[in-house]
């Protein structure tokens, strides 16, 4: 796109960056179009303060040709460094990987979509600053683009798949997209869906299986929440940097390497079997509380999404039900326990694009609910629970996670007004803890669908949860969920990720 020159700034006697623009043999609208180009780069930069966002000072012109003036850093960019010496540790990726979160969150804060995030547009400075500069194919929201039917804009072995496909416009998690890819670039050397040509390249982006990180050691959740194809279903632009600054910026112990592994090999990593207080051996149960639900037109989607932590003697987890039974199970442990996490889905299972229904994967059984309309993957050795009202729980051998399926006689025509008009009963029962990671409208398998999730703070431990409702206006509707401990929210994750691949509607 342009040459960038080291120069002097004699008024303020400063060192700059200028970037001039090429423009060979540029026809008179060429011109226009260079020029609308460079002045929406510099907007669009100057829109965002942040001290992970290259500053741009001015736009000048140059024999003829813009140039925009901005902050020089000295520093060399990640792309360079991966190919000087290799890949990077996850720490450091993962601290790489803070300061561009952080520079995409201002920028999406501020309207502002980079649209070509990659190695080359993450300069490290000498003195541990990241900076993510090259804003010069962003586009603002609410202005038109500049590109002509047909062309796609940006590097690429970075673009999401829903650009690629030309169906809805492209938001903040395109960027998202980018930045997965990037992280996994810098933990495996090279980009995940490079090809022999771009043709090629496009194709994998768009229905190739996604790779696995194998070197991203804690990172390795993270990369693979973000390269998700579905932009509805893709991790959140808050809970990527909340696992950044958790886990992932962590050095590996032993232990959770082993773990990561193991996940990234698709392999169940050992959850082990809790050891009950003799006093409390009698019944033992997960600790979700579903909260009251009306049935009928009147309460579309207001599903069982909530779920509490109530700590009980002994460190059990008791559920209380709004009528105030209590749900209970047996504390026998099933030899298959283990099985708390498995394979990741197929790449097109939860894509908005394919129908596809995944395998049932390894350590999984599928369990029939004819009589609910669905059949679903459980991992071997969870306790099955249900109720009159359309839910089904199926409960963790230790007690501390639950996957929900519920199915409710109608489907709304909003899925999102539905996780919207729950919320403030779910921020009612859970109190000022809770936190709202992402709430946003999507597709799933054609249908319109909604996904959710938030965290909020029990008595001893945070609590997670995410919720994906979906189904046709006048039809049935369903919602799947999972709650579980923060702190293991990448080992159980998975089990949503598989439920949500591998339903089977039945109706």
């Amino acid at each position: 796109m342009g040459t960038v020159w080291r120069a002097e700034d004699e008024l303020l006697g400063r060192q700059v960056a200028v970037k001039k623009l090429h423009a060979p043999h540029a026809h008179e609208d060429e011109m226009a179009t260079l020029f609308e180009r460079t002045r929406r780069e510099a907007r669009s930069a100057a829109r965002i303060s942040h001290p992970n966002v290259v500053v741009v000072h001015d736009v000048v012109e140059d024999e003829g040709v813009p140039a925009i003036v901005m902050e020089y850093v000295p520093a060399t960019d990640l792309g360079d460094l991966i190919k000087k010496n290799g890949p990077v540790g996850p720490a450091e990726a993962a601290r790489i990987g803070r300061g561009m979160i952080a520079a995409l969150r201002a920028a999406h804060a501020a309207g502002v979509f980079h649209r070509d995030v990659k190695p080359g547009n993450v300069l490290l400075a000498a003195n541990g600053r990241v900076v993510l500069t090259d804003f010069g194919i962003a586009q603002a929201s609410g202005t038109s683009t500049l590109t002509r039917t047909g062309e796609l804009i940006g590097s690429i072995d970075f673009l999401s798949p829903e650009r690629l496909t030309g169906g809805a416009v492209p938001g903040p998690e395109a960027d998202l997209w980018a930045l997965g890819a990037t992280l996994y670039q810098a933990v495996e050397g090279r980009s995940p869906f490079r090809r022999d040509t771009p043709i090629e390249t496009a194709y994998a982006i768009a229905a190739d299986e996604v790779p696995t990180a194998r070197n991203a050691g804690a990172l390795a959740p993270v990369i693979a929440g973000l390269l998700v194809r579905d932009p509805g279903l893709r991790m959140s632009a808050e809970e990527a940097e909340r696992r950044l600054r958790g886990p992932a910026a962590e050095p590996e112990t032993e232990s959770v390497l082993r773990n990561d592994v193991a996940q990234a090999r698709q392999e169940p990593p050992a959850v082990p079997a809790p050891t009950p207080t003799p006093a409390h051996t009698a019944t033992t149960a997960a600790h979700t509380l579903p909260p009251a639900r009306r049935r009928g037109r009147a309460a579309l989607w207001l599903t069982a999404a909530v779920a509490v932590a109530a700590v009980a003697a002994g460190g059990t987890y008791v559920a209380t039900r709004p009528s105030g039974g209590e749900a209970s199970a047996s504390t026998s442990q099933s030899p298959s326990a283990s099985a708390s996490a498995s394979a990741s889905p197929s790449p097109t299972a939860t894509d908005s694009a394919s129908p596809s229904i995944a395998p049932v994967p390894a350590g999984y059984h599928l369990v029939d609910e004819t009589d609910r309309g669905y059949s679903v993957p459980v991992p071997d050795g969870w306790t099955r629970q249900a109720d009159d009202n359309g839910d089904v729980d199926f409960i963790d051998p230790t007690k501390m996670v639950d996957l929900k399926v519920s199915a409710m006689e109608f489907a709304g025509t909003s899925p999102i007004q539905g996780w919207q008009e729950l919320e403030p009963q779910t921020q009612k029962q859970v109190g000022d803890t809770y936190h709202r990671l992402r709430m946003n409208a999507t597709r799933w398998r054609d249908q319109p669908a909604a996904i959710w999730e938030f965290t909020w703070q029990g008595k001893t431990r945070t609590w997670h949860a995410i919720d994906l409702g979906f189904g046709e206006e006048g039809g049935t509707a369903y919602a799947v969920y999972l709650s579980a401990p923060d702190d293991q929210w990448a080992t159980y994750k998975p089990v949503f990720d598989n439920a949500v691949a591998g339903i089977r509607i039945t109706d």
